[in-house]
């Protein structure tokens, strides 16, 4: 996960010229969830969850995916709230999170998809695409692994509510429905167990993201 999502702008509590009413009261918002006001984090999210949705749907179309994206935006917001200044409108701040994240997501999708097997076709015809050499290719199969060892860790150290259902979303790859009928839950509540766990994994791993 990269801090590039997050603008780094000097942190102020000088409010802007010409803000709208709706503005000064995320500033309001911001500075109590900085205190730690879970309420004030809740208000934020239903605010401009919904906005956030529709503003990466343009981007992604698969629903569910679009979902988890609004999540890990709000989740590296909310831990960079330290960055943000109010010299900035905050729903500014928080659609370059998202879009900047939605980008990465899309980027690094088109790599994984992006076959060595077959030819690359061009107005040129068809080219063949060169292998790495066998020991990078050795080396970055043991980054992978370090990896994964790591983000598991941070899994298993999840409180069990959380665990389960971060495995059940991205390991086992199920969708939110699918979470709520296994857990006998609703789906609000999933939906809301699956954003702090991300949100534990990010501050987790957020130490170690040198070595991804």
């Amino acid at each position: 996960m990269s801090d590039s999502n997050v603008s780094n702008s000097h942190t102020s509590d000088s409010p802007r010229k010409n803000a709208s009413e709706s503005s000064l009261e995320d500033d309001v918002l911001v500075k109590k969830a900085k205190g730690g006001d879970e309420k004030a984090y809740k208000k934020l999210v239903d605010k401009y969850e919904r906005a956030l949705y529709f503003h990466i749907l343009k981007m992604v179309k698969d629903r569910e995916q679009v979902e988890d994206l609004v999540q890990e935006a709000f989740v590296k917001a909310f831990d960079n709230l330290n960055t943000y200044s109010t010299n900035y409108a905050f729903s500014t701040w928080l659609y370059r999170i998202a879009t900047n994240n939605t980008i990465d997501y899309l980027r690094k999708k088109k790599l994984n998809t992006l076959s060595i097997d077959k030819p690359m076709k061009t107005k040129d015809g068809e080219m063949e695409m060169q292998l790495p050499d066998e020991s990078a290719s050795t080396d970055r199969d043991i980054i992978k692994k370090q990896r994964k060892k790591i983000v598991q860790n941070a899994i298993d150290d999840l409180p069990k509510k959380y665990r389960k259902v971060i495995q059940l979303r991205h390991m086992e790859e199920k969708s939110y429905k699918e979470i709520s009928d296994i857990l006998d839950k609703p789906l609000g509540t999933v939906k809301a167990h699956i954003f702090r766990a991300r949100e534990l994994l990010y501050k987790a791993l957020k130490d170690k993201r040198h070595r991804f």
